[in-house]
């Protein structure tokens, strides 16, 4: 198979690289050190840009620990789960969490601030491998910045342009050297296109979503058996709080008056916890504030339906076999530029995984609380609709493999390869 990309130039040695560079990197974020590599211990430069990549990268973080016997230096920009395992961000990690086009016009003097930042920090510390975590409008750019330094390069989340623009799929291997795919299907996508992607499995299965116990969590927060009880999931960016979370708010005012004795709960990320809070101070049904890990996957096993964002938060639920709906909206002009380039009849994760309607979409104009509430009312009245859908789950779960080693260790492997200089020897694989 065709590598990737053509070998690099050799990296300069560290006694030829300007101090400018290192001065540039840390201008601006007085806080955030930033550690030079030594040759006993590899320093690994580590890029997230919201919270499931937050959260993503510190697995891989572990991983990595795990497998090196802790002989292994992290740098990079990442959030409170990055932090958790020694990371000093460059950066706040919520500088990156933005969304769709007009969303992000009125900070790009600031989000290339921190793309000039992160490539000038990667040329000082001169890390063993770059790692960086889904968000590819900002991660991308900095892989192209910097792929003249030779460094072995690989992006975790492979882009979905299988959905979107699949035609950009050749460009990729120009600038990255490995890519880690979370979905089955897509190392044969890229490979058409000569990048070099490896299936290493989602990490929603390894987090132990299908283990919690729902009787505890209604005994802990003081919930009937018998009360019907909504997870809230409206996503980790302050955008889709703005946007989703009042729409969800009122569908459950339309709901609790359908199912009197009603609860809601809201599993918090910390990046948007402020602005959820302040979302949900005037709701009228009861609510649940949940934040911890362990009392989230409680709230999933107590839960009878869950209203949520599309994405990565269908397949934590689909684990869990919770029935849910799944609802979404952007900008006017984002969704307009996203009509034009879709190329997937479906948009929630499950229902790509499923290839059928499996999940309710209601999506831009049909994102409306009389929608969701007639779609969420519709499962809470009908007990056989979520025992087909719970079916339907346990097929997408199985879909994803059981694989063992797990999906942070397959991709910490992959990593150490690449930082031994294997990256750019090893073919195209699934």
């Amino acid at each position: 198979m065709t590598p990737c990309r053509p070998a690099l130039a050799r990296r300069p040695s560290a006694a030829k690289r300007p101090a400018a560079v290192l001065a540039f990197a840390t201008a601006g974020f007085p806080n955030r050190a930033l550690t030079r590599a030594d040759p006993s211990t590899p320093l690994v430069y580590i890029i997230a840009g919201e919270a499931s990549g937050d959260n993503l990268a510190a697995r891989l973080m572990a991983a990595l620990r795990q497998a090196t016997g802790d002989r292994v230096r992290f740098a990079g920009v990442g959030g409170a789960a990055m932090a958790a395992e020694g990371l000093s961000s460059l950066f706040p990690m919520r500088d990156l969490s933005l969304l769709g086009m007009t969303e992000v016009l009125p900070h790009l003097p600031r989000l290339i601030r921190c793309l000039r930042a992160a490539a000038a920090a990667i040329e000082a510390s001169r890390p063993a491998v770059v790692v960086t975590v889904d968000c590819p409008g900002f991660s991308f750019r900095v892989a192209k910045r910097i792929r003249r330094l030779g460094i072995p390069l690989i992006h975790y989340v492979a882009p979905q342009l299988w959905a979107w623009r699949p035609g950009r799929g050749r460009a990729l291997a120009g600038f990255v050297d490995h890519l880690l795919a979370l979905l089955p299907f897509e190392p044969e996508f890229f490979k058409a296109y000569g990048v070099r992607c490896t299936f290493v499995g989602h990490p929603a299965i390894e987090a132990g979503l299908a283990e919690g116990s729902g009787a505890r969590f209604r005994a802990r927060h003081g919930i009937a058996d018998s009360a019907p009880l909504v997870v809230v999931l409206p996503g980790s960016r302050r955008a889709e709080i703005r946007r989703l979370l009042p729409v969800f708010g009122r569908a459950l005012d339309l709901l609790g008056a359908r199912h009197p004795g009603m609860v809601a709960a809201i599993p918090l990320v910390e990046a948007v916890a402020d602005a959820v809070r302040a979302n949900v101070a005037g709701w009228r049904v009861p609510l649940v504030m949940v934040d911890d890990t362990a009392d989230k996957i409680d709230a999933f096993a107590a839960s009878t339906v869950a209203i949520t964002k599309s994405g990565t938060a269908t397949l934590e639920l689909a684990i869990a076999g919770v029935p849910m709906v799944a609802s979404y909206r952007v900008s006017p002009l984002t969704a307009m530029l996203a009509r034009r380039l879709l190329r997937v009849d479906e948009v929630t994760l499950v229902n790509l995984l499923a290839g059928e309607r499996l999940v309710p979409e209601l999506l831009q104009e049909r994102c409306r609380p009389e929608a969701i509430a007639a779609a969420v009312s519709d499962l809470l009245d009908r007990p056989e609709r979520r025992r087909t859908m719970r079916a339907g789950l346990r097929a997408v779960v199985a879909r994803l493999g059981d694989r063992s080693p797990g999906p942070s260790a397959r991709a910490a492997d992959i990593v150490l390869s690449a930082m031994a200089g294997g990256a750019r020897q090893t073919p195209a694989d699934g």
